[in-house]
């Protein structure tokens, strides 16, 4: 697989904010969106190719109970992703893959916790969502969006509503820096009294990777 690099650091974000985890970014990703926080890995040819092994084998140590594999886009490489998510389960880790949601996920091992990035007219990239993933979340599963201005947060409200995404799977909702300002996202949603949960990254206000 593309590997662009394998790091420990804090989880910024999601239901596990604040934890230590370790974290595998892919090489490659085939959308341009304009919030873009890792821009560096979307060519395949920054990553380096490793086996499932090797990246065991990369990994920090000692080990901590939770893997997020992210990129780049882990679902170009769904073969390698899967064996990975395996290995790092039958291995006792808890094994979070965060995509873009433009590929199916479908296939993924159940075990393995979906964080799934419903991609908004802000990004540029809503043409590429992939829908049919929205009815294969569970509640083990995490949608995020993340949110340029009012009319992205109209736009996602309308969506949790018509797939009724708060009573199947926690839901995110993401300022996208500096578009939109967490103030200003924190009064919408206490106005709206939204069943989403407000999305900070932490790890950037740490300057964490």
């Amino acid at each position: 697989m593309r590997v662009f690099d394998i790091f420990r650091s804090i989880q910024g974000e999601g239901t596990r904010a604040g934890l230590v985890m370790d974290f595998v970014r892919l090489a490659g990703c085939d959308l341009a969106c304009t919030y873009c926080d890792t821009p560096e890995a979307r060519d395949p040819s920054a990553g380096r190719d490793m086996t499932v092994a090797d990246v065991l084998a990369a990994l920090p140590s000692p080990p901590v109970p939770c893997v997020e594999i992210t990129g780049g886009e882990p679902m170009l490489q769904p073969k390698e992703v899967g064996a990975l998510v395996a290995r790092l389960i039958a291995g006792g880790r808890e094994v979070l893959v965060e995509t873009s949601g433009a590929h199916l996920v479908q296939g993924l091992d159940a075990d393995a916790v979906r964080i799934l990035d419903v991609k908004t007219p802000g990004s540029g990239m809503a043409h590429r969502m992939c829908w049919a993933n929205l009815d294969h979340i569970t509640h083990r599963d995490e949608v995020k969006f993340v949110l340029t201005d009012r009319a992205d947060y109209e736009w996602a409200k309308q969506v949790v509503a018509r797939y009724r995404l708060a009573d199947r799977a926690v839901v995110l909702f993401s300022p996208a820096d500096p578009s939109l300002s967490a103030a200003a996202l924190t009064r919408w949603l206490i106005d709206d009294a939204l069943p989403v949960r407000l999305n900070l990254q932490i790890h950037k206000y740490l300057r964490l990777p």
